[in-house]
């Protein structure tokens, strides 16, 4: 199993913040800086441990930001970024974990998209940097002249975390000590090794200000989590297969449905849409519209995803439950679960498949058709 630890670098002074102490402590709802950045990590199902590099003047700060977090002893950091990471990886070797993640303690809002992303990419590279598209005209300048317009369109900005297979990026802090660069995949890029670009998020921001804790944008990256429920029944009917959570399952009948009555999706879709306070699938996709007759219910949870994403949410987690006394769900219970996740955009640590009887009680009982409930946990911005 590939051990994750994630490496949170907290040792700056925020010497463009100003204040009497430094950013990464500073409140935001409440809560230091540092700690909504902890939390995020944590929370990660890939993510195997949290460290912290603080720099040597705030261990009393640390402790009441990471009260009650559980984490282990802080690690002392540097001078400067670089050589406070070069502290953090060394003291990582020990036990060392196949990957790590190199994150900033003053950028708070970062996702578990992000995260996935930039894991699934170290299965094909030594680094991963989640970057932005760069929206803003560039210019050069000398003193106070411009100079020259740069071209955007192969420029882009970096965020964190940044990700890499361990050995690779310990050996390349070492052969790199002391160069101060300003990010770690500049010192891979330098040690002339791959690294992979993947889609990062606007509203994971780097607090650099004090008009960062207060302003619209911060504002509207504070996320709130909702949660949904669906519930869904079909009964069988002649046929030798059924689809459920998007797979086919051999089996003596099927189910009967205006779509392809996929009782599993169906429910997963009200469970979005739940958690969005969006009615239900029926209101969407009504029976009596014949655009849906037969059609793959798959479409039915990407309309539900796509109304997540245009309000720049994401999918937390979910948890589908197949109540019934046949066919056999166990078999075929990981491939639904790679299923949803690839319906949802997702990791599939993300998604769950069980599935009960109800002890020969009840239609189920019975064998006269499958039921299905869900739960859907999402994140979502929010102005309050």
């Amino acid at each position: 199993m590939n051990k994750t630890v994630a490496l949170i670098v907290a040792a700056g002074r925020g010497q463009r913040f100003g204040g009497e102490i430094p950013k990464q402590y500073q409140k935001l709802r409440g809560d230091p800086v540092l700690r909504h950045s902890i939390i995020a990590l944590q929370q990660h199902p890939d993510i195997s441990s949290v460290r912290v590099v603080i720099h040597s003047d705030d261990l009393e700060l640390y402790q009441q930001a990471t009260m009650d977090l559980g984490l282990g002893e802080p690690i002392r950091g540097g001078d400067f970024r670089q050589e406070s990471v070069r502290l953090g990886l060394q003291a990582l070797t020990s036990d060392a974990p196949h990957r790590v993640l190199i994150h900033d303690g003053a950028r708070p809002f970062v996702s578990a998209a992000i995260i996935d992303r930039v894991l699934g990419a170290l299965d094909n590279a030594i680094g991963a940097v989640p970057t932005v598209a760069v929206t803003d005209t560039i210019k050069r300048v000398s003193g106070d002249q411009i100079t020259a317009t740069e071209d955007r369109t192969t420029l882009r900005r970096a965020q964190t975390p940044q990700g890499f297979r361990f050995a690779e990026i310990v050996a390349a802090h070492q052969e790199f000590s002391g160069q101060n660069m300003t990010d770690d995949a500049a010192i891979c890029e330098a040690m002339g090794l791959d690294v992979a670009n993947v889609e990062g998020d606007v509203h994971n921001l780097k607090i650099t200000t004090q008009a960062d804790l207060g302003g619209t944008s911060t504002r509207d990256t504070i996320r709130e989590t909702r949660t949904g429920s669906g519930f869904d029944v079909h009964r069988f009917g002649p046929g030798t297969e059924v689809m459920l959570c998007g797979v086919s399952v051999p089996h003596s009948s099927a189910l009967e449905g205006h779509s392809d009555a996929d009782v599993g999706l169906h429910a997963l879709t009200d469970a979005l849409l739940g958690a969005l306070g969006e009615g239900d699938i029926g209101h969407f996709f009504p029976p009596s519209d014949e655009r849906w007759r037969g059609v793959a219910s798959d479409q039915f949870v990407e309309y539900a995803v796509n109304l997540i994403k245009q309000l720049s949410g994401e999918i937390i987690n979910v948890d589908i439950t197949l109540i019934c006394e046949a066919p056999k769900i166990g078999p075929h219970r990981i491939a639904m679960k790679e299923r949803v996740a690839n319906i949802l955009g997702v990791s599939p640590a993300r998604v769950n498949v069980k599935a009960t009887t109800t002890e020969r009680l009840g239609f189920t009982g019975r064998r006269e058709g499958i039921a299905a409930q869900a739960i859907a946990n999402i994140a979502l911005p929010t102005t309050e």
